[in-house]
């Protein structure tokens, strides 16, 4: 008999748990809601808000690239791959390929700090999401691209200068570790 009732308390305690659970949960359709609607109904841009330091995607700016890489030598996880050749007829050398494996990168900052003209950094794009994870891999280079060669003077060709003075701001500002005085960029004196 007493097996019996503490079988009926069981399913007692059961139900009336099944009701506090489910009167939570209706009390929430009459609620208004709580969440926003991204990206639509927000104030700004998020990438406004984001701190200027913040290491989102990567990019490269394949104008001002030397092809030394470094970048890809230093990554610690090869989420980064550049081919290069060299062009018998031009004896230029030039780039048959550059890609970051977005998947794969872990975000450290290592290859942009390494870069010596800036033309790797990080970008303020954070949103990576897809269905396919091979499209994921980004391809800077799609047809072969000359290296840049940076000049002794400094550059003179009036679109490459805001990119280099850009690529050389961004090591100073960014991609210099913190307690060290300027970057890659900085004057020697």
């Amino acid at each position: 008999m007493r097996e019996l009732i503490g079988y009926i308390k069981n399913i007692m305690e059961t139900v009336a748990t099944i009701f506090e659970g489910m009167a939570i949960t209706f009390s929430h359709l009459v609620r208004r809601p709580m969440t926003i609607q991204y990206p639509d109904r927000i104030e700004k841009p998020v990438q406004e808000t984001l701190p200027l330091r913040y290491r989102g995607i990567l990019e490269v700016d394949m104008d001002i690239c030397t092809g030394c890489l470094a970048c890809e030598r230093v990554c610690p996880i090869t989420c980064i791959t550049i081919g290069i050749e060299m062009n018998k007829e031009t004896k230029q050398r030039a780039f048959t390929h550059f890609d970051i494996d977005i998947c794969k990168c872990m975000y450290c900052g290592l290859c942009a700090e390494v870069c010596p003209t800036g033309s790797i950094r990080h970008s303020q794009e954070f949103e990576g999401a897809c269905y396919n994870p091979a499209s994921l891999v980004r391809h800077f280079v799609t047809e072969p691209v000359l290296l840049y060669k940076p000049k002794k003077g400094g550059e003179t060709d009036p679109r490459l200068v805001t990119k280099v003075e850009v690529g050389l701001k961004y090591l100073d500002e960014f991609a210099t570790p913190e307690g060290k005085a300027g970057g890659a960029g900085a004057e020697e004196g």
